[in-house]
Order: structure tokens, then sequence, then C-alpha cells
């Protein structure tokens, strides 16, 4: 099956290449072992209590962790975090090096980021090849106020301000 013998398919890839997403990585310690992977999906569920969801193909070499694990971490990427970012959506080693370390429940956190939360799985809704998984957060840290990394178009991308005020 082709792009073409599906409908709508080559409108939807085209529509969501426009739609300018924050860029994240999810993390995991599995069989003491770490996974992780980079994310457009993230999104906050609920201020209160803290809750946040992400999607991901169940295809993914990360999904056996993220589905058998309690515990996992968000990082929110600034500008400077795009080699991060290409690292981890890469098929190479995501941990070789000194980028990241071991923090609460045993999760890996990564240095120099925006900020990152840690999280308790609370549910993961399966659907054909994809899930979408729903985490409440139990510890975090902002980082510096960095720009956000925005994924766009196909590429990296920053916000601009506009000449407007409210």
């Amino acid at each position: 099956m082709t792009t073409d013998d599906v409908p709508f398919e080559r409108t939807f890839r085209e529509m969501f290449r426009r739609h300018a997403a924050g860029v994240a990585i999810i993390t995991v310690n599995y069989q003491d072992q770490p996974y992780g992977f980079t994310a457009t999906s993230v999104a906050s569920l609920s201020a209160q209590p803290p809750r946040f969801t992400f999607n991901m193909a169940r295809s993914s070499r990360s999904w056996p962790a993220v589905a058998n694990t309690t515990y996992l971490g968000v990082h929110m990427l600034g500008l400077e975090n795009m080699r991060l970012a290409d690292l981890f959506a890469g098929a190479g080693n995501r941990f070789e090096g000194d980028h990241w370390e071991t923090g609460p429940h045993g999760v890996p956190v990564l240095k120099d980021v925006a900020g990152w939360l840690i999280g308790e799985v609370q549910m993961r809704l399966s659907f054909e090849n994809n899930a979408v998984v729903v985490v409440q957060v139990v510890d975090g840290q902002v980082g510096g106020d960095a720009s956000p990394l925005l994924y766009h178009g196909g590429g990296y991308s920053q916000p601009v301000p506009l000449d407007y005020e409210i």
C-alpha cells in the first residue's frame, strides 16, 4: 500500500508538518538499561494533579521499556539542545557520554535541558500500532530560561516574538 492508496494520508502528513510542536525527550530505565527517544507529541493533560501525555509507535525500540516500567522522564528542550534531539532521534547509542545521570526512581535525567519531569505511568492506551501514555508527575526541575526548540516543516525552528502586546 502506498501513500496514494490511503485517502488523505498525504494531506494529513502535510498538515502536521505545518503544525509547530515543542521537542522533548522521553527517558526510561528498564531492566537496568537506559532507553530514550525524541518526541513531539508531549502535551499537558491536567494541572491538578499534574499529568502529561505523549504518543508513540508500539513498533519503537523503546516501546517494551515504556510498556513495562512504572516511572519515566520527559525533558523539554531549548534551542541549545538540537544536538541532543538529533542523538535521541537517531539509531546510535543515545546514552554514551556524560550528558545524563541517574535521577529519581532510577530514571535517566538529561543534563542542561530547559527542564525535566519524572512521572508515574497511570495509563497506556493502545490503538493499532500506536499508544497514548498518561503520566502523573512526581518530581521535576525547571532549567534556565531557554528559548524552546520547535519542530516545524520537517526541521528544527525557534519561536519569533510578534510585535504585539496584551
